[in-house]
């Protein structure tokens, strides 16, 4: 299944290329994997059941207590995003297959979840 994304999202992420931690590309990887390029050129490979239970949206996280809400075994192991769309210049909206719509992705955000060996030492 592709990703969905606006002509917006691609006007706004030329205008960002500026800021080294801003995203420059979204790129599908496979059924199970999105790919993120950095402005700094930092190369993101996200796992996206990964990144749909790791939402941080009130539906998803109590906004009072932090306590997680969602349950892990209610979102399919094959859950995809369907589309992806801009948030102001600072995040990312993402549609998921499982109907899940209302969370918002900052890019701060998703920097902090790469996994790769740099981003976790640098942590």
């Amino acid at each position: 299944m592709a990703v969905e994304t606006s002509q917006r999202r691609c006007r706004m992420v030329d205008a960002m290329q500026q800021d080294p931690f801003a995203p420059t590309a979204f790129e599908q990887q496979g059924p199970r994997a999105l790919a993120i390029t950095w402005g700094d050129g930092h190369k993101s490979v996200y796992d996206v059941r990964a990144l749909r239970l790791a939402c941080g949206c009130a539906a998803c996280i109590d906004e009072w207590t932090g306590e997680e809400r969602l349950d892990d075994a209610a979102v399919p192991v094959d859950v995809a995003p369907v589309r992806i769309q801009p948030v102001g210049r600072y995040a990312i909206q993402i549609d998921w297959s499982d109907g899940h719509a209302t969370g918002i992705y900052p890019f701060r955000r998703l920097r902090e979840l790469c996994g790769c060996e740099r981003c976790v030492a640098a942590r």
